[in-house]
């Protein structure tokens, strides 16, 4: 996945916005809340970082090319980072970046969905 293709594809997700920071990071957020992140792994590959079930981070935590999301997981918040497409191809990064965003829109507060035009 390119980083063009990974920014076209967060920016079809409902209500999204786009920011870079940290170090030139392209974030997504959904409601003010991030639910992807993707920067340069090892200066060459685009990584990417997104929310995951506790089940999905247990299982991709260990697969190759994958690894639990530097700073957030080390503060027990289940996100994974993709590294390179070893074991997730770009299909299954998408699924991945779209449940993330789910996730993230379904804990923001109820009044915020509403005004965002959510499933509640």
């Amino acid at each position: 996945m390119t980083l063009d293709d990974y920014n076209g594809f967060c920016a079809s997700l409902p209500h999204t916005t786009h920011v870079v920071q940290w170090g030139g990071a392209h974030v997504w957020k959904v409601g003010g809340k991030v639910f992807a992140i993707a920067g340069w792994s090892d200066g060459v590959g685009l990584a990417v970082t997104f929310k995951v079930s506790e089940m999905a981070f247990d299982i991709l935590k260990e697969q190759p090319g994958l690894r639990p999301a530097p700073y957030l997981a080390s503060r027990g918040m289940k996100w994974i980072q993709r590294q390179n497409g070893e074991t997730m191809d770009d299909e299954g990064l998408r699924d991945y970046i779209g449940e993330s965003h789910r996730m993230i829109a379904a804990k923001l507060p109820k009044a915020m969905r509403k005004q965002l035009g959510l499933p509640a």
